[in-house]
Parts: structure tokens; sequence; C-alpha cells
């Protein structure tokens, strides 16, 4: 009797101490905790019990993320049907986790609504999720998973677009056409053409650029016309589709916006220069630099050097002209070098009454480099300095105090009075003394990074009786005695340096700029002046002045604090790269701190091809919120480090479509074949952009591969 008893005691024992496991993970599904309700949900779904799911479908709704996400999977492992629409809603979780758990536990029901839960969903949620969502289609043995959910999110971005476009209130008819025009479809051009002549001209405007963005040529006339119109945003619109749709055919009306020296002539100018060059695109940038208006001319002419210069004969007649005259020297500032046979009808004019003329000619002979009009430069800057010596003399000989007297300083702490203004005064002095406190601080933090504190320039003078307006020759004179490496020229722009004028600090500092390492290295240092104009200036003059100007730039970024993003502008607009050992340090610093000098940092780093600066790159992505996410992806596609491909693939899906675009542009340069079926199915992206970046990577993987054949 006791020996049958024994087994039956064991069994016993352990049902009981199942139920008290079940009893107690019940009890944790009640705890203040998440992280032990969230365990007591996944232990319950180990155990398989069909009528836990009332206890999931609960959980489903808890405040912590970590406890639905965790409901989510005990919910796809019951594989009931009944749980799809729940699991649909967990899919707009806002947490991502709980979406990509949702997303699997969908996977595992596998049937059409659950399907349809995660092919509608893909074109609403983040990267993270749409390649889980992906992943989730795979696991249910859907063929050509993400092909197929890239061409359902297009087709409702189509279908919603159009009918915003023939439905919607005006605002929305605006967004909608730009939207159409991305697409790039045949059918979205026939569709925006006729409303480029809409009454409404926000809609015309809206076609115009949705006309730009497609890329189809047949807008070009339509678009062109729209340049003769009187409204300024319709012309912007038509400049600005014209610069994309790069026909060069549209040169000769963009070149007549050009000269007009209205508020768009400069948009037509960059449209122009924007274009491939061809014979067209040629004589409209000549017959800029003769009609247009200074800086059109300027820019037309520095456009125009490394095409080899416009014909001379014409720039000569006006030159041999005191009335047209102007026109032509401009021209030649333009041109620069490429107008050196002109030098002889240039310099005549150095010795013309008219300052404005004859600061003409300097520029002008400054431009085309050709020391031979040094000595006559340096008595021109004799004359002009002497006539200011008596100008800009002190008339207050004692210098100028540079503290405040006591009771003056408006930083520092009253002076406790009596009676009942005691208790203000004591509230001042302690506002006084954490302002204080807080420049302290702020103090002690840049100088731990290293950045410099920038003072304001104490003034020299109560009043200076010279206008600006009278400097600029002399400024222009030392400018372009800089620019020729007059001799003596580092010595005199150094006396410059310090001036109270502007406009002079900065024709010394830029003169610098261009007198080799030496004179890079005084005039680096202007970098940190207060004014922003100066900073931006000199900084673009660094960037153009070679590899010593561009380490100088990439040597100040640390010190330049905010300012930073001016140097890094600078250099990227600039045709040069820093190849100093520790620009791409530097750089990659800035990437780390992120922002939108991240974005210019990891710019100059791709055109480096810094090696080095891969893993910060790499690391850089892990930002999900990051400006900077498309020129990282740029940056890394342009070094070509195979490392790189599989964190770039990771933004193939993205849910905007300019970092898709991006990582397929960079994965036609890394090179990666493995990526073939995401780039594949992005070939039938909404974006146009998108889907010939995926074209052009496929393209790339099938000629690496038949070359390797």
């Amino acid at each position: 009797m006791r020996t049958g008893a024994r087994p039956f005691l064991l069994i016993l024992a352990l049902a009981l101490g199942c139920n008290g496991s079940r009893d107690q993970l019940l009890a944790d599904l009640q705890s203040p905790r998440p992280e032990v309700r969230a365990l007591a949900v996944k232990k319950l779904a180990d155990q398989g019990n069909a009528d836990d799911l009332v206890l999931f479908t609960r959980a489903a709704k808890d405040l912590a993320a970590i406890v639905r996400a965790e409901a989510a999977v005990a919910l796809g492992e019951s594989q009931d049907p009944r749980v799809v629409d729940l699991l649909g809603e967990l899919l707009e979780d806002p947490d991502e986790d709980v979406q990509g758990r949702a997303a699997m536990a969908l996977s595992k029901v596998k049937n059409d609504k659950a399907k349809a839960y995660l092919t509608l969903q893909y074109g609403r949620r983040g990267r993270a999720t749409r390649q889980v969502i992906v992943q989730a289609l795979k696991s249910a043995n859907v063929p050509g998973a993400m092909a197929e959910v890239v061409a359902a999110e297009a087709k409702a971005q189509w279908d919603r677009n159009l009918l915003a476009l023939t439905e919607g209130v005006l605002p929305e008819r605006v967004g909608a056409a730009e939207e159409l025009g991305k697409s790039g479809r045949p059918e979205a051009v026939n569709r925006l053409l006729p409303l480029v002549r809409d009454s409404q001209v926000i809609l015309a405007a809206a076609a115009v650029r949705g006309l730009g963005d497609a890329g189809d040529k047949r807008a070009v006339g339509a678009i062109a016309l729209l340049l003769d119109e009187s409204f300024p945003e319709l012309r912007e619109s038509a400049i600005s589709a014209l610069t994309k749709l790069q026909d060069p055919a549209a040169a000769p009306r963009l070149q007549a916006v050009a000269v007009e020296k209205s508020a768009v002539s400069p948009l037509a100018l960059d449209a122009i220069l924007a274009f491939p060059r061809s014979p067209q695109t040629d004589a409209a940038l000549c017959a800029i630099v003769l009609e247009g208006a200074p800086p059109e001319a300027l820019a037309a002419g520095r456009g125009m050097r490394s095409r080899g210069g416009c014909p001379v004969d014409p720039i000569g007649e006006r030159l041999a002209r005191p009335v047209t005259a102007a026109s032509g020297l401009q021209a030649v500032a333009g041109l620069g070098p490429a107008a050196l046979p002109l030098l002889g009808k240039v310099t005549p004019w150095l010795n013309q009454p008219d300052a404005s003329l004859r600061m003409l000619a300097v520029e002008a002979v400054a431009a085309i480099g050709d020391a031979s009009v040094v000595p006559a430069l340096q008595k021109l800057y004799e004359q002009e300095a002497t006539s200011l010596q008596a100008l800009r003399a002190d008339w207050v000989t004692q210098p100028l105090p540079e503290r405040y007297g006591p009771g003056f300083d408006p930083s520092a702490a009253p002076t406790p009075r009596s009676g009942h203004a005691h208790g203000n005064d004591d509230r001042a002095s302690k506002q006084a003394t954490l302002m204080e406190r807080v420049k302290a601080l702020n103090a002690t933090r840049a100088r731990e990074s290293g950045r410099a504190v920038v003072q304001p320039r104490v003034p020299t003078e109560l009043h200076d009786d010279v206008e600006p307006e009278r400097l600029a020759p002399l400024a222009t004179l030392l400018r372009a005695l800089g620019a020729l490496k007059a001799p003596g020229a580092l010595e005199l722009l150094k006396g410059y340096t310090q001036d109270s004028s502007g406009p002079l600090r900065l024709a010394a500092l830029t003169g610098l700029a261009r007198l080799g390492p030496e004179g890079v290295e005084l005039a680096k240092a202007g970098l940190l002046e207060p004014e922003r104009d100066l900073q931006k200036a000199l900084a673009q003059v660094l960037a153009d002045a070679g590899d010593a100007g561009q380490s100088a730039l990439v040597e100040m970024v640390p010190k330049m604090g905010s300012e930073k993003l001016v140097a890094l502008d600078a250099l990227t607009r600039g045709t040069g790269v820093p190849s100093s050992a520790s620009a791409s340090g530097v750089l990659q610093a800035v990437v780390r701190e992120g922002g939108p000098e991240a974005a210019l940092a990891a710019a100059l780093l791709g055109r480096m091809s810094a090696k080095d600066a891969v893993p910060t790159l790499i690391k850089a992505l892990d930002e999900s919120n990051s400006v900077a996410r498309r020129d990282v992806l740029l940056a890394l596609g342009a070094i070509g480090d195979s490392q790189a491909a599989e964190v770039v693939a990771r933004d193939l899906f993205h849910d905007l479509p300019e970092i898709r675009a991006a990582a397929a542009s960079a994965l036609k340069k890394i090179g990666t074949p493995a990526q073939s079926e995401s780039l594949d199915a992005l070939k039938s992206d909404y974006f146009l952009t998108v889907r010939e970046a995926a074209g052009a990577a496929l393209s790339r993987d099938a000629a690496a591969v038949e070359g390797a054949r």
C-alpha cells in the first residue's frame, strides 16, 4: 500500500508545485514593477495555456512598453486569428520595439489579414520597423516581400496625392502638385503641365517645382515662358525647375533674366553655371560678363576662367571708351588670368582721376595676377595713405581708457545705499554676482575645450572722421598688393590687422592669406574676430588659398565654438581639401558632436577619402534623428570602405526618400552585391531620386560581376 502511494504523492506534489508557480505568475501580473509583469507574461506564454489569451490581451494595453512587447510575442505564439486586430494596433505603438515584436507576431498568424496589416504599416513606420516588417513577411513565406511593400507604399502615395490634387483645398493641391512631380511619372507630368498657367499663382508655382523634380524635359518650353512673368514666386520656381532639368536650350532666356539686374538675376546665373558646358551656356555667360550687374558679371567671369575665358575683342572695345570702361574692367576682374591679353588696355586706367574707375582697374590687374603692375600699385597706395593720414589723425592724443571708472561698470555690483532701497540693492548685487559666476563658468568651459574666448574690440576712437566708403580705395589696394605678393606686403598688411576700421582689417587679413604659409599664419587669427561678416569673407579666402589656408581653417575649428560653421562652410565651398595629418581627427570630433556642423564635416571627410574616419561615421548613423545622416551616408560612399556596407544598407529601409537615395548612392560606390534584393525592390519606389539611385547601384554591381567573369 505504501509502495503504491509514492508515485501518486510525487505526481500530486508536482501538480501542486506547478499550480503554485502559476499562481505566483498570475500574482506577478499585478506587480507595480514593469519588468516583473513582463517576465510573468513571458513565462505564461511558455506554458502554452490557451486560456491565458485573455491575460495577454490585457497585457497588450499595459502602460509599460516592455510589457506590451512581451504581450505581442505571446499573442503571436497563440497563432489565434482573433488577435490579428490587436497586433495591428500594437504595430502602431509609440515604441519601436513593440512595433517590431508585433510585426514578427503577425507573421506567425499567416493569413491575408495579417499580411494586409504588415503591408499597410510599412509606409507609415520608421526605418527599424520597416526592416522588421520585411523580415516578418519573409518569415511568412511571402515572395518578393520588400518589392511588394515598396510597391504598395508607392501606390498609396500616388493615390493620396492624386486625390488631393483633384479634390483637395488649395493648400492640399499645392503640396500634392510638388509630391506628384517628385514621383517622376509621365502621368504626373501630363497632369502638372496644364497647371503652370493656373490663375492661382501659388498652385502654378508648385506645379512648376513639381515639373522640375519630375526631370522630364518636355516641360522645359512651358517653364521657360514663365520667365517673362511678373510674379517673383513664379519666376523663382521656373528658374529652380530649369536648374534641375539641365537643358542648355533654356540658357538664352535665363541669360536675359541674369542681365536685367533684378532680384532673381543671381538665381538665373546660378542656373546657367549649373548646366553642362555647351556653346549656348558659354555664350550666355560671356554676355553676362559684359552686361550683368557687378556681382553677376564677376561670378560669370569666374565661371568662365576654367573654360578658357571669353572673346577679348568686345571687352577691349569697352576698355577703349570711358563710358563703357567700367563694364570692361568688371569683365577683366571676373575673367582674371584668362584676360591677360588685355593687361595693356587696363593699366592706363590706374592713373585715371575717377576714383571708382581707378579702383576697378586695381581689382582687374590684381585678378590678372601679373606682377609687372606692382610698382604702379605701390605708388597708388602711397598716394592714398598720404591723403588719408590727416583725416585719420587721432584728435584725442591720449589713449582711450579700456576699463570702466568706479561706479560705471554695468556688470559690477552696485554700491549699497541706505534706507528703503537697501533691499533692492542687495538683490541687484546678488544678480550681478550670479552673472559673474556664469561668465566665469563659461570661460572655464571654453578654455577646457580649447576654444578661444572672443572679446569685443575696444574702440580706439570716440569718433572716426573718415566714412567707411572713403576707406574703400585703400582697402582695395591692400588686397591687390597681397594678391600680387608685392615686396614688403607682409609687413605692410600686418600693420593694418589691428586697425580700428573693419574694412581695412578685412583687406589686410585677406591680403595676408594670399601671401603663402607665413601670411596665412598671421591671417588665421582674424577668424576669432567678433564680426561675422569679416569671419565669413576671411574663411572663404583661406579656403581658396591652397593647402596652407585649408589647414589653417581646420586648425582653427576647435577654437571657434559655435562659429565653426563659418570655417566648415568655406571649406565645403572650396575646391580643395585639407591634407594635414590632423585634419581628419578634427573633423571627426565635429561629427561626434553632432548638429549642422556634423553634416559639413562628414562631407569633407568624404572628399578627403579619410578611411580612418569610417568607424566614426558608422557610429554617427546610430543617431536616428541626426541632421547629418544623408551627408554621413554619402561620405561613407565616397570613402568606399566595404566594412560600412551593412550599416549603410539599413537605410534602404528609411522612411525619408532622400536618405534612401543617399544609401543607394553610397552602396553604388562601396559595391555590395549582397544588397541587390533590397536595391531591386527600390526600383519601384514612389520617388524618382530613389529609383534612379537604386538602378545606378544595381548597374554598377552588374558591371562589376560581368567584369569579374
